[in-house]
């Protein structure tokens, strides 16, 4: 087992910390792209844990963090940068995704016999699977696309016009971190960009027009995305399925920190049906 981590740079943006998990043998292996979700990181909860999962099982498991997700190249767990996470925005992660994506791609040489780039899943977590989904309509490098407990709308999670007044008004709002204790920065630029993104940034539209495999899994006792927005991924995306997982929650189980050597078991049926999938 091998786990690398690289820095990306990019121009006129944050650089990006990045592991990359695998088995080293001479087998070429498909490649996985995850993406964390809305206060997350790569190292969140059990995500370690599953990259070596799937890595066991011949994947090249490829996870980062965001740019402007708060985390700092030398502190990439939590937030000790809440000025990068308040000018934090779709557009941004979808810059990101694509910069990862750039960066596998361009490999070859480096992880040559050990990676199949013809072959790229993208797996994305709660707002992360949006960000996927978007990216998976635009970029014919993806092969196939993985929604863990995915939002169906970016939209209808901005506040009411009332709210986004005052938002406008202070030009910040903030929203606690109920495990760090922190107070959240939101720039009102956040909803500026989506107001002029909101095409590319509308997942109904990307998920219609989504011509790969699409897997689509979700807890019936998820309490921050309803299992109704997976059914409506399920209706709109013509290439997917659906795969319930009964009375599981949001995080499939998983906690941060995420003490045992195992996967909840919840998250353990995730990772049993991403193999199933990908191979």
């Amino acid at each position: 087992m091998k786990k690398h981590t690289t820095i990306i740079p990019q121009n006129n943006s944050k650089p990006i910390v990045l592991d990359v998990t695998y088995t080293k043998n001479n087998t070429p292996k498909p490649v996985v792209i995850f993406c964390h979700g809305y206060k997350g990181f790569k190292d969140w909860g059990c995500w370690n844990i599953l990259a070596e999962t799937l890595a066991k099982n011949n994947v090249f498991f490829i996870k980062f963090n965001f740019s402007h997700n708060g985390g700092t190249l030398e502190q990439p767990i939590d937030f000790p940068d809440l000025i990068a996470f308040g000018e934090n925005n779709f557009s941004k992660e979808l810059n990101d995704l694509d910069t990862v994506i750039n960066w596998v791609t361009a490999q070859e040489k480096e992880y040559k016999n050990v990676i199949d780039t013809t072959n790229i899943t993208l797996v994305g977590h709660s707002r992360g699977g949006g960000i996927a989904t978007i990216k998976a309509a635009e970029d014919s490098r993806i092969t196939k696309l993985v929604s863990l407990a995915a939002p169906s709308d970016y939209k209808v999670r901005f506040p009411d016009q009332d709210a986004l007044a005052i938002w406008k008004k202070e030009g910040v709002a903030y929203i606690e971190n109920t495990r760090t204790k922190q107070q959240m920065p939101h720039f009102y630029q956040f909803y500026e960009d989506f107001l002029e993104n909101e095409h590319r940034l509308t997942i109904s539209r990307a998920a219609k027009a989504i011509k790969v495999p699409h897997l689509i899994v979700h807890g019936t006792a998820d309490d921050t995305v309803a299992f109704k927005e997976a059914e409506c991924l399920h209706e709109w995306s013509a290439s997917s399925e659906l795969f319930v997982i009964e009375d599981a929650n949001h995080t499939f189980g998983a906690t941060h920190p995420w003490k045992s050597k195992e996967l909840p078991d919840d998250l353990e049926l995730v990772a049993t049906e991403l193999l199933k999938f990908i191979n």
